[in-house]
This record gives C-alpha cells, sequence and structure tokens, in this order.
C-alpha cells in the first residue's frame, strides 16, 4: 500500500528553517516563517518565534509529523506541500485543482496526458510526489484545450 511521504529526518538549520529528509527521497529546506505567522499572544504557534524553542523541534517517531515541547506539532501532509511549493514543484492540492478546472476524472486525467489511471489515483492521493515533467504534461493539457475552444 502506498502511503503519504513520512518524515525520515528534520534538522533546524536556522529561525523557522528546517532541513526535512521525506521517505519519497526528497530533501527540502522548509520555511515556516509564513506558515506560523506573526507572533500573537492568543496563538500556541507564537512560541516558535523563540529561537531556543524552535530548535528543539523534531520528527515524531512515525514520520507523521515535527513535534516541539508542550504538545506543539505540525503534520507531515502540510509540511511536505509546503516544501515542494517552495522549491516551485506541485502539490497534490495543485493536482487536484488541475482536474477539477478540468472537470476530469481519474480516467480522463490518465488519458489526457498519457498515464495510468493508478498513477494518477497516486498524484491525487498524494502516496507519489508530482514529478515536474508530469505536472508541464498537465500545464500543456491546459493550453491545448483552452486553444481548441
Amino acid at each position: 500500500m502506498n502511503q503519504a511521504p513520512r518524515i525520515e529526518t528534520a534538522t533546524i538549520t536556522g529561525p523557522f528553517q528546517i532541513e526535512i529528509h521525506w521517505s519519497t527521497g526528497e530533501v527540502f529546506t522548509t520555511d515556516l516563517k509564513d506558515l506560523i505567522g506573526p507572533p500573537r499572544k492568543e496563538d500556541p504557534f507564537c512560541a516558535l518565534h523563540d529561537p531556543a524553542f524552535f530548535a528543539q523541534g523534531h520528527a515524531d517517531d512515525w514520520g507523521d509529523g515535527l513535534n516541539w515541547p508542550g504538545g506543539l506539532d505540525l503534520g507531515a501532509d502540510r509540511l511536505y506541500a509546503l516544501g515542494r511549493k517552495q522549491t516551485g514543484l506541485p502539490t497534490r492540492e495543485d493536482f487536484i485543482q488541475w482536474m477539477e478546472r478540468n472537470n476530469l476524472s481519474l480516467t480522463h486525467a490518465a488519458e489526457a496526458i498519457g498515464m495510468t489511471r493508478r498513477m494518477i489515483a497516486y498524484y491525487k492521493n498524494g502516496s507519489r510526489p508530482i514529478p515536474k515533467t508530469v505536472w508541464l504534461a498537465c500545464i500543456g493539457y491546459e493550453v491545448l484545450e483552452r486553444h481548441a475552444a
């Protein structure tokens, strides 16, 4: 069974910066500043603005997220999508939006870009990373559809 990407290792590399090695073989240095947002006293994530506290972050035992003292955590799925987006790679959400914009089922999406239905399902459910070449095929499909209309 294919599952969502898991965190293998996570290393704090600076303020709001974490280098994450993923079960997919990808490595992203992810900046959490925008995700955490500005410090607000009522926000539990306010503590992450303290560099000493932030440095205590670590991957949980199952690779499902990052944990800090006091029960603060961020899920792996959100971190993976953020890492891909920050490096200019497509995310599961991008792929789902592409399918919805073009009114494509799994079968029709597979036919549109010349792949198997199974691979399209993997991309849609996030269990496989979307290669840049596949994303370029998606963009190309949209361009051709617009010109054909």
